[in-house]
């Protein structure tokens, strides 16, 4: 047998440690180049946080003389009165209309040269509307609303309030009672605001309007409607519509701790489905296996495990730009390139209720009925799923997906009742809203103003067609503890607080008007 010569064991040996020794070198040469690559991505996320410019304008710098207000106990004492009045709304209508007719009688007294310079009118026999004539026609005018009603306030054992809820006390730094917040404080305080703008001799080169529905609560079909119907029918375009909606909050926003006040640019529709199961009937003692109450029950799991998708898209897009550069730098990164991290941002805001309502359409299954003997097998059972329709989706298109995840044609669904589509979205990014940013951070200089997406309704969704620029803000000040106080238990408003939003309004006026 020959024998291997040595060379040739050498060369043999040589070649075989050479393979491992090549994929050694490409292995690291693999692992620089995705070091350098995720290095590379890191440096193009964190400049992009470091180069992101603040949205918010400069801190404004306060325009003439300090404005003398009427005394904070003024102030006080003229909202105190208006919540003494309950103006609580019904379904049906006002509960007590000459308690709506009554307010009107004490805003009269309250405020006589608003009554003696303006025009008022009434209109849906209690609302009112208000015509600061300008002097120049021309201009588009300024439209402000408020509404007057109220929802109705229960006081039970469980349910104990500080201070009766129509007694309109002040006590404590706070004026305490229904409408402290929602939404007497507007009315009074644009008319204080008026009052005072009067008696300094203001005269308006555009026209204002001021608005106050009495129906809010209930949709303002009788209010609102008819006084946008009213201005539409004269053929106004206003420059700017100022409603309630959204407030200067205080440790709510995540990764901010200045003030974040959140000016609503669009609301969300609304609608009521009612979801119906019918199947044969008969007694509960010879139940077959699949009942009404059954079928409708797994019909709203479903609904539940199969929600509308999420949309980082809109007014929440638009808010998260407007917050990302104030936030810490963390937080920063992630917000600033929304381009890679837009499905985590959209999972995070997701998992909490006020988060996951911003960024999709809800579905709320809130009221069922089926039987009404326990020994009796309903022919037909039936829930009511109460939607928030997030702008971009519609009525139709959430009925088409509550019938495709349900898929039985047992079950119908159909909208029931009076239905809303979202609202139009209002900019966010032009010399309107940037002069609403600036009276904002006038009297709150820390602010970070940014556009929001209101969830509720408010009678704005009536004045979409009067103007472009429709706004839902409230300058009161609003914490963790207050919101439970929304449409709750001891309603109230700081007495700083009513001083601040009287100067908003007397600013915001000056400014647009002047």
């Amino acid at each position: 047998m020959a024998q291997a010569q040595p060379e040739d064991r050498d060369a043999g040996g040589g070649q075989g440690g050479a393979a491992p020794r090549r994929w050694g070198r490409r292995l690291l040469r693999a692992v620089l180049v995705l070091v350098l690559a995720i290095a590379a991505l890191a440096g193009v996320l964190v400049v992009r946080a470091v180069r992101m410019p603040s949205r918010q304008p400069p801190p404004p710098a306060m325009t003439g003389e300090p404005i003398a207000l009427a005394p904070d106990a003024q102030l006080a004492a003229h909202l105190a009165g208006a919540l003494r009045l309950p103006t609580v709304s019904g379904p049906a209508g006002p509960v007590e209309p000459r308690v709506f007719l009554e307010l009107h009688a004490y805003l009269e007294a309250t405020f006589p040269r608003v009554h003696q310079a303006l025009r008022r009118e009434i209109v849906g026999d209690y609302s009112l509307l208000y015509t600061w004539a300008g002097g120049e026609p021309a201009l588009s005018p300024l439209l402000l609303l408020a509404h007057l009603d109220v929802v109705p306030a229960q006081v039970t054992a469980a349910t104990p309030w500080t201070h009766p809820p129509f007694a309109g006390e002040i006590a404590d730094g706070f004026v305490w009672g229904r409408g402290a917040l929602d939404d007497k404080v507007a009315a009074i305080s644009l008319l204080e605001a008026a009052e005072h703008l009067l008696a300094q001799g203001f005269r308006p080169r555009r026209t204002i309007y001021l608005a106050f529905g009495h129906d809010e609560e209930v949709g303002g079909r009788e209010g609102a409607a008819k006084i946008a119907a009213v201005l539409g029918g004269r053929g106004v375009r206003a420059e700017l519509v100022l409603d309630e909606g959204m407030a200067i909050t205080q440790g709510i926003i995540d990764g901010i701790d200045r003030p974040v006040a959140l000016v609503g640019v669009a609301e969300k529709g609304f609608a009521d489905v009612a979801v119906t199961a019918q199947v044969t009937g008969g007694h509960s003692s010879m139940p077959p296996s699949s009942t009404a109450v059954g079928v409708l029950a797994r019909a709203i799991a479903a609904i539940e495990a199969d929600p509308m998708p999420a949309r980082l898209d809109g007014v929440a897009r638009e808010m998260l730009e407007y917050l990302a550069p104030e936030m810490a730098f963390g937080r920063r990164v992630l917000m600033a390139n929304l381009w890679l991290f837009a499905p985590v941002a959209r999972r995070v805001l997701a998992g909490a209720p006020s988060g996951n309502a911003l960024v999709r359409t809800t579905l709320a299954p809130t009221m069922l009925a089926g039987s009404d003997r326990s020994n009796a097998l309903p022919a037909r059972a039936s829930a009511t799923v109460n939607v928030r329709i997030l702008p971009g989706d519609t009525v139709d298109g959430v009925i088409a997906h509550l019938r495709r995840v349900v898929g039985d044609a047992r079950v119908t669904i159909e909208a029931a009742g009076e239905v809303a589509e979202a609202s139009a979205i209002s900019p966010s990014s032009d010399a309107i809203f940037d002069q609403l940013m600036t009276t904002v951070r006038e009297i709150e200089p820390r602010a970070v103003v940014a556009p929001g997406l209101v969830l509720g309704a408010t009678d704005a969704k009536h004045y979409d067609r009067l103007s472009a620029h429709v706004y839902r803000f409230n300058p009161m000040r609003i914490g963790p503890g207050d919101l439970p106080r929304l449409h709750g238990v001891d309603e109230r408003v700081a007495v700083a607080d009513l001083h601040a939003a009287v100067e908003f309004y007397v600013r915001l006026v000056t400014r647009f008007a002047k």
